[in-house]
C-alpha cells in the first residue's frame, strides 16, 4: 500500500457466530487499494460468511468494517454503491438474453436508459459476449454464464469486487479466461477480494493471500512469503558417478542436513531455493572441481502451505 493511502478494506475484530458455532473469530484483515487479495480456507472456514457480511447481506455480531473509510454499519447504502459481488453460483436469469440481464441490472441500479445501454454494450464486448448477447442465457456454457455474471456485477462500476469462488465448476479454459478478466480489472485499479479453494488460482492472481481457518487468519503475506513459512525446500544435485557424489557430500557442512542417494547418484540439500544459495553451492563445488550433471530446485507450494497451516489437504477438483 502506498504511504499515506488508506486501505480499500479494513476489518477489525469481526465476530460472527450462529449459536455456539463461531464462524468468524475476532477477524482482522486489511486489503490495499488496486490489488487482488485472495482468501484461502477449507470448507466451513468462514469465507462465504465474510463475503455476505461485506456485501451487507448479513450482519456481524460485533466488529468494525470500513470500505474506503466508509463505515459499513453506519453507511450501508454508500457501501453498496462501491461494491460488486459475484457469488459461488452465477446469478443470471436463464430465460432472459445476456443483453437483457445487463439491462435489468442497469434498471435496478437506476442508471438510466442511455447509460445502461452504454455500459452494457461495453461489458458485452469486454467479456466476448457480443455474438451471444441476444441468445437466452439458458443456452450459454458455464464459462459464458460466469463471464456474464461478472459483467453484471460491474454494471455499477464498483471500486471493490468480491468474488466468492468464482471459477468453481469451470473447465480449465473457462477458468483461465476468467483469470484474464480479473487481471485486467486489477490493472485498471479495481480492488478485488477473491475467495477460492484452488491454490493455483490464488498463486496466479493474488498480490497477497490470507489463510482462514476456524474463523481466524492463520497466515497473511505474498505467495512467496507464505511458501517460505513451510520447510521442505531443497536443491537436488545429480552426479555421473559415486566418487563425485561422495566428494560433494564431504564438501558441505555436516550440519547442513544434506542427504546423498548412492543409488540415484543424487544429493539433496535443504535450501530456500534462492539464487544466492544456489550460487554459493555451485561456487563451492566448482572450487573443488566437482562436476554436476543436473540440478533441480524444489520449493514448497501453496498446497504445502495450506496443509501445514490448516491441518488438512486442499479439496482436489479436476475437470475431465
Amino acid at each position: 500500500m502506498t504511504s499515506g493511502q488508506p486501505p480499500a478494506l479494513s476489518i477489525r475484530r469481526l465476530h460472527k457466530a450462529y449459536g455456539s458455532l463461531v464462524v468468524l473469530d475476532d477477524l482482522d484483515l486489511e486489503v490495499s487499494a488496486g490489488t487482488v487479495f485472495a482468501l484461502l480456507g477449507p470448507n466451513g472456514a468462514g469465507k462465504t460468511t465474510l463475503v455476505r457480511i461485506l456485501a451487507t447481506l448479513s450482519r456481524p455480531d460485533r466488529g468494525e468494517i470500513q470500505l474506503f473509510e466508509h463505515d459499513l454499519a453506519k453507511a450501508p447504502d454508500t457501501i453498496r454503491r462501491l461494491i460488486g459481488v459475484t457469488g459461488q453460483y452465477a446469478a443470471v436469469d436463464g430465460v432472459l438474453t445476456g443483453a437483457e440481464n445487463l439491462r435489468l441490472t442497469g434498471r435496478l441500479l437506476h442508471l438510466g436508459k442511455d447509460e445502461t445501454r452504454r455500459r452494457g454494450d461495453a461489458l458485452l464486448e469486454r467479456f466476448d459476449l457480443v455474438d451471444a448477447a441476444d441468445k437466452p442465457v439458458a443456452s450459454y456454457s458455464g464459462g459464458m454464464r460466469r463471464r456474464l455474471d461478472l459483467a453484471m456485477s460491474l454494471m455499477g462500476e464498483p471500486r471493490v469486487v468480491f468474488l466468492d469462488e468464482p471459477t468453481t465448476g469451470l473447465d480449465p479454459r473457462s477458468r483461465r479466461d476468467l483469470w484474464s478478466a480479473i487481471r485486467e480489472l486489477a490493472a485498471e485499479g479495481t480492488t478485488i477480494l477473491l475467495t477460492t479453494q484452488y491454490l493455483e488460482e490464488a498463486d496466479q492472481l493474488a498480490d497477497r493471500i490470507a489463510v482462514l481457518d476456524h474463523g481466524r487468519i492463520v497466515a497473511d503475506g505474498t505467495p512467496a512469503e507464505l511458501k517460505r513459512l513451510v520447510p521442505g525446500g531443497h536443491i537436488r544435485f545429480r552426479f555421473t558417478d559415486r566418487a563425485l557424489l561422495t566428494a560433494a557430500t564431504r564438501a558441505l557442512d555436516p550440519t547442513a542436513g544434506a542427504q546423498p542417494d548412492p543409488e540415484q547418484l543424487t544429493l539433496q540439500v535443504p535450501s530456500d531455493g534462492s539464487a544466492v544459495e544456489i550460487k554459493r553451492l555451485l561456487d563451492r563445488f566448482a572450487e573443488l572441481d566437482i562436476a554436476i550433471e543436473q540440478l533441480t530446485v524444489h520449493t514448497p507450494d501453496l498446497d504445502d502451505v495450506f496443509f501445514a497451516l490448516t491441518g488438512q489437504p486442499t479439496r482436489t477438483e479436476v475437470s475431465a
